[in-house]
Order: C-alpha cells, then structure tokens, then sequence
C-alpha cells in the first residue's frame, strides 16, 4: 500500500532514528499496556512479530514509516502523537480529534453554542469530581 506520509512525520522519524529519541518507544508501551494487549498481540494486529515489538518499546529499533502508521491505527491514536512531533499536547484519541474538526467545520455561531454546552458539562463534571474527592 503507497500512502502518502506527510513531510513532518517522516521528519520526526528521521530524527527519532538520528538522535536515539525515546518518546516513540515510551508511548508506544504505554499506549500497548494501557490497551491490555501483549506485545504478540499487537505485533499481530500490525502484521510484525512480539520481538520486534519489544525492540521498538526499547528503543532498539524504529519502525519504518509505514509500520509506525499501522501502530497508531491499532492504537487508535494519530501518528503525530505515537511519534511526539511537537512538545505541545496532541489529540491522542482519533475520535476526539474528528469531534474537533467537525466543530472546527461549522459555522461561528453554531461552534460558540456547542461550546457554551460544552463548558456548562465540563463545569458541572469538575464539580463533581470535586466532591467525590473529598467525600
């Protein structure tokens, strides 16, 4: 399959390769254990054996950008965070990050209504948290 990668994502792998960085290998046991998924299990979902997952998780080896992308779909994260491509935070979570550009899609006023019922959920969750704490 021939997809096409964007530029910034090859970039950070390069550099990932380059500079030994381990923010790949960190996230990508994290995102493996927080699934409850063995490395042969995901190993299989990505086509690639328990070993070579270990070795990514170790930081021994990174992925070919091809694989890396196959991770991340498994993982149900985009591939700009698998790879850290920026220190800033990063949508993890696909479905959240397709929530946002859907709102980021209508109009002003549609987007500041949204966004008033979203803040008055938020505000009443935090409550809420707030109070089972410290019951």
């Amino acid at each position: 399959m021939n997809t096409t990668i964007p530029q910034h994502l090859h970039d950070s792998l390069v550099r990932m390769m380059a500079t030994g960085d381990k923010i790949f290998a960190s996230r990508l046991l994290a995102l493996r254990k927080q699934q409850g998924w063995s490395q042969p299990e995901l190993a299989k979902k990505v086509g690639t054996s328990g070993a070579i997952i270990g070795r990514y998780e170790r930081g021994e080896i990174i992925p070919s950008i091809e694989v890396a992308r196959k991770l991340a779909e498994a993982l149900a994260v985009t591939l700009d965070y698998l790879v850290g491509d920026n220190d800033l935070d990063t949508v993890q979570d696909k479905v959240m990050l397709e929530r946002w550009q859907a709102l980021t899609a209508l109009a002003p006023e549609d987007r500041e209504r949204i966004l008033f019922v979203f803040d008055s959920l938020m505000r009443e969750a935090r409550t809420r948290q707030a109070y089972q704490a410290s019951v």
